[in-house]
């Protein structure tokens, strides 16, 4: 932790969540941030990882009509910061990296991490952080594809083995310095992309993006019983 400090003394590190997400594929009328684990919600255990890092504020960008997220007992809620999320996962997080401009440097580091990745370990956060700052270059947590993979037809037939040696898994968080997300999201934006991550826009204006390695119990909870495997991933690492 200590020696983290030391990584990120020359420039701020901030975080922001975006939590404005529908949840479609949870469930029509639950967020799945706000389902509880143990005692505390999805989007508490999230926000308690980041915590972890010597961050100087973290930006929620959450829904219009949510009433319910400034009332969490999150971690150094005197770093917490609210701002409106946007139709897509895209536009929340360039809202929240303009709110953040107000009070931060165009080139201060920025972690973008999904709010239903409760899991995520110090050791991986920490990874990312110091090879971010220390090769001056963006980068996400990632894990080498380990299933065999299978392209198919819309008929569910199978149309050939596609080769995983040189695939990878993308995870979040993804680090980049504010200034440098923001254009290449604007950019990405105006030429009509699809921008599925923050890594993706990078690489749409040719910025370089390292992975470093993840861990797979760094999962995203998107369906019912992701939850359940999420308790447990917790009450393991405890």
């Amino acid at each position: 932790m200590k020696h983290l400090h030391r990584q990120t003394s020359q420039t701020k590190l901030w975080a922001v969540i975006p939590a404005a997400g529908s949840g479609s594929r949870f469930s029509k009328t639950e967020l799945k941030q706000y389902q509880y684990i143990q005692d505390a919600t999805v989007l508490e255990h999230t926000v308690k990882r980041l915590n972890q890092l010597p961050l100087s504020g973290y930006v929620l960008a959450i829904g219009a009509q949510d009433n319910f997220a400034s009332t969490l007992a999150f971690q150094d809620k005197h770093k917490a910061h609210f701002c409106n999320g946007g139709a897509e996962r895209v536009h929340s997080v360039l809202n929240a990296l303009n709110y953040l401009l107000q009070i931060a440097d165009e080139n201060d580091w920025v972690l973008v991490h999904d709010a239903a990745r409760p899991c995520v370990t110090f050791e991986c956060l920490s990874a990312l952080v110091k090879n971010a700052v220390e090769t001056n270059q963006s980068a996400i947590l990632a894990i080498p594809v380990r299933d065999t993979l299978k392209q198919v037809t819309k008929q569910h037939q199978i149309d050939k083995t596609v080769s995983r040696e040189l695939l990878w898994q993308a995870q979040t968080p993804q680090i980049a310095k504010i200034g440098t997300l923001k254009k290449a999201i604007e950019t990405a934006l105006k030429n009509n992309l699809t921008i599925t991550d923050e890594a993706s826009a990078l690489e749409s204006v040719g910025e370089s993006v390292q992975v470093v390695m993840g861990r797979s119990d760094n999962i995203k909870i998107t369906y019912p019983d992701d939850l359940e495997l999420a308790r447990l991933i917790l009450q393991s690492q405890s």
